[in-house]
């Protein structure tokens, strides 16, 4: 992948050589081919009865067809099109093959961002979903606020050390939206130089927190989410839990300004205890090139069992959506009504924890 110039998500200036460049949903040069498709026959509801032809043995007496044996045989023939007994396993195993034929073929997929779809569904979603179903118990309000088409911007606070509500919030989406949308974050650079991280990150839908990269993907219909904390939000004390931290200059305010979308504020709770940073280890930080080195209470004492998070009971509430189509044009470039807006959006979220923290009984249920 070639060297790419990181800027700021705040910085409105455009990268070099990202003009003229198609929306997000654009593919690449990989086609697909015939094992890519969604089915490759039709599926009748009841079979024809087979008719078996007279078989003469010594005796020379035919022998009569017995109702529903050619059905089975049919049924045993064509696996995919069983849908009882033991059928569900084999499409599932019929599915696999095809799916690792198209990866070793090169059959598949991705955006001009590197977005695999097919990968993200049915590999990372399954991963990632039985520590959301089961280990965080993930709870989710108010998704009817994310729109059943067209571009949102969702804009969600930050925590926990490590980036994983990142990742939940790209479950909490796609599994509980009914239209099964898929939310394309914004990273940090950070996430782009760390090897195998950043395939999987382009893989998974992220790209650059930048603001031509966010708006490009708005403008083509899809959902981004940005955690404008940064790394002052996941990265702040446990003492300072659930106090949102500066939402930078209003950048992310103004790219859903130009692209004329919508903001959803979104609460997560429950991400700020997973582990629970006590300390900053700041010499070896800088020496390692990470903005902070978290102290835990279990890190780095116990080793790589310390970095297993807690299994807290979290939740995810989208709030009501803050339409922008309704200013004009120039409207990005003025300054206080930027700062207007990302006040509105970062008081909700906070108003939002609060109530979910009263609400909720305990930290782990």
């Amino acid at each position: 992948m070639a060297d790419a110039k990181v800027i700021p998500f705040d910085d409105d200036r455009s990268r070099g050589g990202a003009k003229g460049q198609g929306p997000g949903r654009r593919r690449s040069s990989r086609r697909a081919g015939p094992g890519a498709s969604g089915t490759s026959g039709t599926a009748s509801g009841a079979a024809e009865p087979v008719s078996v032809r007279e078989v003469r043995g010594a005796s020379e007496q035919p022998v009569q067809a017995v109702p529903g044996q050619g059905q089975q045989a049919s049924a045993r023939a064509e696996v995919p099109a069983s849908t009882g007994g033991g059928g569900g396993w084999e499409r599932k195993l019929a599915g696999g093959l095809a799916f690792l034929r198209r990866r070793i073929t090169g059959e598949y997929e991705v955006d001009e961002f590197g977005y695999d779809e097919e990968l993200t569904d049915q590999v990372l979603m399954s991963l990632l979903r039985p520590v959301y179903e089961k280990y965080f118990r993930v709870e989710v309000k108010g998704i009817e606020n994310i729109p059943a088409d067209g571009g949102a911007l969702i804009v969600a606070n930050h925590s926990g050390t490590l980036p994983l509500d990142g990742l939940m919030l790209q479950v909490a989406v796609h599994d509980n939206h009914p239209d099964q949308r898929h939310l394309r974050l914004l990273a940090a650079d950070l996430v782009f130089m760390l090897p195998v991280v950043n395939e999987l990150a382009r893989k998974a839908g992220h790209t650059l927190a930048c603001a031509e990269d966010a708006q490009r993907l708005l403008e083509a219909g899809e959902l981004v989410g940005v955690m404008p904390e940064g790394f002052k939000g996941i990265g702040k004390p446990f003492s300072e839990r659930y106090k949102l931290q500066r939402f930078g200059r209003g950048g992310f305010v103004s790219t859903a300004l130009r692209a004329g979308t919508p903001i959803v504020p979104c609460s997560i709770v429950g991400a700020e205890e997973i582990y629970p940073m006590i300390g900053n280890a700041k010499t070896l930080a800088r020496v390692l090139g990470f903005p902070y080195f978290p102290i835990t209470p279990t890190f780095p004492w116990l080793g790589p069992l310390g970095a297993v998070p807690l299994p807290t009971k979290w939740t995810i509430q989208f709030g009501e959506p803050i339409p922008t189509d309704g200013y004009p044009p120039e409207a990005a470039e003025d300054p206080m009504l930027m700062f207007n807006l990302t006040d509105q959006v970062r008081e909700q979220i906070q108003h939002t924890l609060y109530k979910l923290l009263v609400q909720r009984r305990s930290v782990f249920f």
